[in-house]
């Protein structure tokens, strides 16, 4: 029987196939990882619930030893502005893999968005050793010592990060840099670069026409909010610096028309109706500039830009109580403003309050060294007072200050005129609009 089986056996040849080596199994995920593609999947998705039962699934199979489950954790936890408890998970990705540069940003990042940008620099320069070409690490580094107030440490990791790649927002945030230092020729010559770099980023084009704007260069600022407004019509920003340009130069009807457009995109933005209060202003519409500029007022109660022409409204309009009210609040946020108190002390003359109008032009007279007004509208005063001498004194400052105008401006100078004041500044708009002189007549300082 042995042999029959043996025979049968070696009866037929054994095919070629059965000699080839088997072929391996595929390999299996490791247990810690196998999860992985399923959690990134739902995080993509933005299905966070379900990428959270995922984590909380891996997490428990792996006893806590998941990185990447603790990453997208802490990823998730961030976007539902559970800062602190993102932090402490991205603490332990870095415990888990201490040479990943990317957990250290993560942690630093988490540590910026608490306040703590000392701590968040410091993690920053650790990350830094551990990936020298990451741009990304430079600026965030700049932005913490911007908070920091080192704007030179801030400046040389910004100037690092475009060596490294250039990005738009770190030309943002190097503009801002020289626009704290109020050295507005180096800004533009950043945001110069910038829009060669990113021309049709609205944003570069829009700060840009705005600094244009602040300088007087009226060309070059129209030219570069056009350009804003040809790839994003419907940029407010843009919009608004346009209309305050109309506005500056007397055209009060097509900047209504601008501030129109804009009203429908941004309902509440104080320089809006600061700016619309002040174009009724102008058209001598008063009752509609105060309830404007009332509720520019209402939306930003600490702006004192708001506050001085509300006063300017109510001297105008003769109600010297309410203008001393506003033109008060407006003093304690901006002190160090002459023509402030000469308004104020325009109303404390009308409310016949010689004592302190006199008080209120003396400190006009010691902040304000350009403007002639301040020193008519005092020598008015006294000369009301019968005090010829220091009348005399404080016209013949005037006519000093009117010479200086003459020599520095190739304009004749004209006290008729209005002259242009700031009359409203946005988060970053420079926005510009007339606010009238007051001029002496007869016994009463009148609004022309």
């Amino acid at each position: 029987m042995a042999e029959q089986r043996l025979v049968t056996r070696t009866q037929f040849p054994a095919s070629a196939e059965s000699l080839k080596p088997r072929l391996k199994k595929a390999p299996e995920f490791p247990i810690l990882e196998k999860q992985n593609w399923l959690i990134h999947l739902h995080y993509i998705r933005k299905d966070y619930e379900a990428c959270k039962d995922v984590i909380k699934e891996q997490l428990q199979e792996t006893q806590g030893l998941c990185e990447y489950a603790i990453y997208v954790q802490a990823l998730i936890f961030r976007l539902e502005g559970n800062i602190q408890e993102s932090l402490e998970l991205f603490q332990t990705c870095a415990v888990l893999s201490p040479q990943s540069a990317d957990n250290l940003k993560q942690v630093a990042r988490s540590l910026f968005l608490l306040g703590k940008h000392k701590a968040a620099t410091e993690v920053y320069n650790e990350a830094a050793k551990l990936n020298q070409k990451d741009w990304e690490i430079c600026h965030n580094l700049g932005v913490c010592y911007i908070y920091l107030k080192q704007l030179d440490k801030a400046q040389d990791q910004l100037h690092n990060a475009l060596h490294l790649n250039r990005h738009d927002l770190t030309y943002i945030m190097l503009g801002k840099i020289h626009l704290l230092e109020g050295d507005l020729d180096k800004a533009i010559e950043i945001y110069k670069k910038a829009v060669e770099f990113s021309p049709e980023n609205t944003e570069l084009l829009t700060t840009l026409g705005l600094l244009y704007l602040q300088l007087g260069i009226y060309q070059k600022a129209f030219e570069h909010l056009g350009n804003a407004l040809t790839y994003d019509p419907t940029n407010y920003k843009a919009i608004l610096a346009a209309g305050s340009m109309m506005q500056t130069h007397g055209d009060f009807d097509v900047a209504l028309t601008k501030y129109r457009v804009v009203a429908c995109a941004v309902p509440e933005s104080p320089p809006l109706w600061n700016n619309i209060g002040m174009c009724f202003f102008g058209k001598k519409k008063y009752v509609a500039a105060i309830s404007c500029l009332k509720r520019a007022n209402y939306l930003a109660p600490f702006d004192w830009k708001i506050l001085y022409n509300l006063g300017l409204v109510h001297l105008t309009m003769q109600q010297y109580a309410s203008a001393f009210h506003f033109l008060s609040a407006a003093i304690n946020f901006q002190p160090k403003m002459g023509e402030l108190y000469m308004l104020l002390a325009v109303a404390l003359t009308n409310l016949e309050d010689t004592e302190n109008a006199r008080r209120a032009y003396t400190e006009a007279v010691r902040l304000d060294k350009c403007n002639p007004l301040v020193n008519l509208n005092y020598a008015v005063l006294l000369y009301n007072q019968g005090e010829e001498r220091g009348a005399l004194a404080q016209y013949q400052e005037m006519e000093k200050k009117v010479n200086l105008l003459k020599d520095s401006s190739s304009l004749e100078f004209d006290p008729e005129v209005p002259e242009e004041h700031p009359s409203s500044q946005g988060h970053h708009l420079f926005l510009w609009s007339q606010s009238p002189l007051w001029k002496h007549n007869q016994l009463k300082h009148q609004h022309k």
